[in-house]
């Protein structure tokens, strides 16, 4: 009779926590996450004024460009989530949509924290019970495939600076020649180690699970075993698109915001510029400032349209980190943390 007792309660309380977790988390983080937002938007710095040179954009005759940046940023995050989809399938298998969902999801949570943390908890939350921590280290593959592409075509972009524009009269602040040739060589050194090491995952994850402390955690390590380098090259294309999707966006955004540069210049200053936001640790959501001091250091050699700028980087800011970011909220209200 105890044991019967005990057990009905503890269903109840158990189905009373489910109820909680499920139904009033979601709609908590979402009133948190938008509010949030809603004051790092109006924290700023330049808001105003780049504000206003994005509504003159928006009803001038390159209106166009930006309503594609906005469809494009569809296609970075649909590229990002199936990614997402090839990396998870040998855990579990999910549609392209679910993925999408849990990619934008991420996107929201790790908006205040260093390091994009927040994006694995952020996609665990569509996985199976009992798949949620095996995908953490597949998600951390994808991350390091997007790395991989960022440091080689930003290798490319400082090599196009240091032959073409950084001449006798233009200079980056603060960086001598010495430092820069001594930053470029040591980024090429860590680019090939690194991607070494994204190619040579199998073997080193059979290797860290040799070790005591970690073969007891193996469980959530060993689907990185099953990646074979076709799987590992098909994710860093998809990087590769991606990168390319971007960096596209940027230069639509610099063309609407009137900053003349040459195309060949724009794309590699804008290659430096994502290593720069790769290397240096902010939390997403005040990336608009270490992105304007970038892009003003970088476009600032070559064009002297300073709202410009700064309105081309908050616009990239805006449409691929904030709005996704508030979708993602969204998509967080439909989340049920427990199902079983």
């Amino acid at each position: 009779m105890f044991y019967r007792r005990f057990g009905q309660n503890y269903t109840k309380l158990k189905r009373k926590y489910k109820i909680l977790l499920n139904y009033i988390v979601g709609p908590v983080l979402f009133i948190v996450l938008t509010y949030a937002i809603y004051r790092r938007i109006q924290q700023q710095e330049n808001l105003k004024n780049s504000w206003q040179v994005i509504q003159q954009s928006l009803r001038g005759p390159q209106q166009w460009k930006i309503w594609l940046v906005m469809a494009l940023s569809l296609v970075n995050w649909g590229i990002e989530a199936r990614k997402w989809q090839v990396l998870v399938q040998s855990v579990q298998k999910i549609s392209l949509f679910r993925a999408f969902q849990a990619v934008l999801s991420g996107l929201a949570m790790t908006l205040f924290v260093p390091n994009r943390v927040g994006e694995y908890v952020g996609r665990i939350l569509y996985m199976d019970e009992g798949n949620r921590l095996r995908s953490v280290a597949l998600t951390l593959v994808g991350s390091v495939s997007q790395l991989v592409v960022t440091m080689v075509a930003g290798i490319g972009g400082l090599i196009y600076m240091r032959t073409y524009i950084l001449t006798e009269g233009r200079h980056l602040e603060g960086l001598s020649e010495f430092w820069f040739d001594g930053l470029l060589y040591a980024i090429i050194v860590g680019t090939l180690l690194l991607l070494l090491v994204y190619y040579k995952l199998s073997s080193i994850t059979v290797w860290v699970e040799r070790i005591p402390f970690v073969s007891k955690f193996s469980y959530f390590i060993q689907n990185v075993e099953t990646l074979h380098w076709r799987e590992l090259t098909r994710v860093l294309s998809l990087s590769v698109c991606r990168f390319t999707v971007f960096t596209f966006q940027y230069l639509l955004l610099m063309q609407v915001f009137d900053v003349h540069i040459s195309i060949i210049d724009g794309w590699w200053l804008i290659c430096v510029m994502f290593l720069v936001l790769a290397i240096v640790p902010s939390i997403p959501i005040a990336e608009l400032g270490v992105r304007g001091n970038a892009s003003l250091q970088l476009f600032g050699l070559l064009s002297t349209n300073t709202i410009g700028i700064i309105a081309t980087a908050a616009g990239i800011w805006s449409i691929n980190l904030i709005l996704p970011s508030l979708a993602g909220s969204l998509f967080i209200l439909g989340i049920k943390l427990f199902r079983k």
